[in-house]
This record gives C-alpha cells, structure tokens and sequence, in this order.
C-alpha cells in the first residue's frame, strides 16, 4: 500500500475509540440482558465485532501490526430465535450445490432413462446436458442422487439444511410460485451446512502443528479425538447462535 493511501494516526486513533464504546456498549447489554437470545446483546455484539475488524485493518494499514483477538464472522450467524416455542408446523429448506464433472456419464444416465420410460412420442431430451438434468431429477428423488451423485456425473459442492418455524402450516400452493422468498431467519430453529472449506480448516490445524507425523495417530489429527472415542465424520453442524 502506497503512504498516500494508509490510513492516518488519527483515524488509526478514532478506530480504536470506537472499539472501546463498542466494548463499553456491549457490557452494558450484557448485564441488562432479558433473556438468552436479547436481541440488544445481539446487536451489541454485532457492532462491537465491525468496529473490531475496522481497528484491526486500519492498524494493520497503518502500522503493519494486528490485534491478538479473532473476531467470528457474523455474515452467517442466525439471529435471536422469535419464532413459537411450540410449533405447529415446519418448513425444512434445503439447498444442494453439485458440479457436472463428468457429461457423458450424466448423459448416459439420462438415455437409459429415457429408453425404459419411451412411450413412443419420439422427444430425445437426453441428448443435451439440460434435458439430461430435467430427465434424471424427475425420476429420481434427491435425496437418491445425492446418494447416487457419482453415477450421474456429479460430485457434491457445498450444502446447507434450514429447519424453520411455522405458526401454522401454509395453504396448498400458497407459496409454491417463490418457495424461498419469504424465509424469517429468526424462525430458523437450527441449520446444518456441509461444505469442504471445513475441511480446509481441519487441514489447516493439522498443518499448524509442530509434531512430528510419526508421533501422531493420522486418524486422530484429522478428528482431534482421543483414542477410545468414537470417529465421527467430518459434516459441520452449524446450529443457532453465534
């Protein structure tokens, strides 16, 4: 970064008085919380991390220094949960991500599809790799290709689970023209996501680490389970909170 474009001292200064309001504020929140899920304790922690992530690169800007604190991203975290304790009925969402990697395979797929169900009317859709798509998940259910997905070509890309909460449950095609268009991310009960740059982070600790390999159980650095535990796979649960 070139002199004219760092920061100056006093805006270096005035970031780190914003931190110590910030900080200042979020106490107070704290201790005039209502409940677990204060929504003033939430905003609170909320502009105490900017205004954090502001010092902290002004500083490195500036000075070429940082901070010793890690401030969580709250680009994902849910808020305060609103919704009935109760419900009465729920909407599970569900988002999965697959990259086409191998075409052919997909195709082939398709055109046995399309052989076994030919009523004679002569419509080739398995030809083209938008067809292939439309013909192989209408036949199949997804939970069946994502089981299935190197079969059809695919290899699974990130995925994300949203339980949500319901007052009532929805009228018959009441939101079927935008399925996902009225989410409340304070109904959201709990999520799951799955995706490889938690697997990036496990690689990164493993990495980190200043023992040697052959004192290491390879199992257990990628798990970090002591040895008369269980493995559990690697799928994050990313439930509320933050």
């Amino acid at each position: 970064m070139s002199d004219a474009a760092q920061p100056t001292a006093a805006e270096v200064r005035a970031a780190a008085e914003a931190v110590k309001t910030a900080l200042d504020r979020h106490l107070a929140a704290v201790e005039h919380r209502s409940g677990e899920d204060d929504p003033d304790v939430y905003e609170a922690f909320n502009q105490l991390a900017a205004a954090a992530e502001v010092y902290d690169e002004l500083l490195y800007d500036r000075y070429d220094e940082v901070t010793p604190f890690e401030i969580p991203g709250t680009e994902d975290a849910l808020p305060p949960y609103t919704g009935p304790e109760e419900p009465n009925a729920l909407s599970v969402l569900i988002r999965r991500d697959y990259v086409v990697v191998e075409p052919q395979r997909l195709l082939a797929q398709a055109q046995r599809v399309e052989a076994v169900d030919d009523d004679g009317t002569g419509a080739d859709v398995s030809g083209t790799v938008h067809g292939a798509l439309g013909l192989l998940f209408g036949e199949f259910e997804p939970d069946e290709i994502a089981s299935r997905h190197k079969e059809f070509g695919l290899e699974e890309a990130d995925s994300t689970l949203w339980v949500t909460a319901a007052d009532e449950p929805a009228d018959a095609g009441e939101w079927l023209e935008a399925p996902f268009d009225q989410v409340d991310a304070q109904r959201v009960v709990c999520r799951f996501d799955v995706s490889a740059v938690f697997d990036d982070e496990a690689d990164d600790l493993v990495e980190d680490d200043d023992l040697l390999e052959d004192e290491l159980d390879p199992e257990l650095v990628v798990t970090g389970l002591d040895e008369d535990e269980d493995l559990e796979p690697l799928d994050v649960d990313r439930s509320r909170g933050r």
